[in-house]
């Protein structure tokens, strides 16, 4: 019992095991990564899995030459890609009948939702991106408002790849730096913040325009 309660503990946790993973395992750790970053996306039930973290983590010991970064790359961007189609595929499929005629949300608010997906959906996938737990629930939300798959798809796509680019390339020419390791929930934090912040601007343009 606790040593699945360890391996539990390591796959929620793989941002901090991570090194420890490398030495023991070596290339196993790739399918481990991309299975990690597929969940955290794809899955509505599991947004507490470690996301910008993880990839910057990866790509600091990508720069030590312990892991390839055009492999992390490609691997992470792949699991970004179809973790949000798959959210948005259960969300488009089953996301309705479960909400709608459980009665856990009133039908006029998904018709409000997917109004707003009209409009703004585009933009809504691609900053949720940079933002834990919105980066999970996003694509699902789509997929219950009947967001247009093409138009998602494309948003899909580019947001997963700045995304992927922002945090692993941050700790590949970063995380090498002491101060940088001595702190970095902070600077996970100021790199979502930094990523965000033209939302904010406009989102605040608009309200002073109203």
């Amino acid at each position: 019992m606790g040593t699945i309660i360890f391996l539990i503990d390591i796959f929620l946790h793989l941002d901090k095991y991570l090194a420890v993973i490398m030495q023991n395992y070596g290339l196993a750790v790739y399918p481990l990564l991309f299975l990690v970053v597929l969940f955290e996306t794809g899955l509505v039930v599991t947004p507490f899995l470690p996301g910008d973290s993880l990839l910057f983590i990866a790509g600091t010991i990508a720069s030590e030459n312990l892991l390839n970064i055009g492999i992390l790359f490609i691997l992470f961007l792949a699991a970004a890609i179809l973790g949000d189609s798959l959210n948005y595929t259960i969300g488009n499929l089953f996301g309705e009948k479960v909400f709608v005629k459980r009665k856990l949300i009133k039908q006029e608010h998904l018709d409000k939702t997917k109004e707003f997906y009209k409009k703004y959906g585009g933009k809504t996938i691609f900053l949720g991106r940079f933002i834990p737990i919105v980066r999970t629930f996003a694509p699902f939300v789509a997929g219950v408002s009947k967001m247009n798959y093409s138009r998602f798809l494309m948003f899909n796509i580019l947001g997963a790849i700045v995304w992927v680019i922002l945090f692993l390339f941050s700790g590949y020419f970063f995380g090498k730096i002491p101060f940088v390791q001595n702190n970095l929930s902070f600077f996970i934090i100021l790199i979502i913040f930094i990523s965000i912040l033209p939302a904010i601007i406009a989102f605040l343009k608009h309200k002073k325009k109203k």
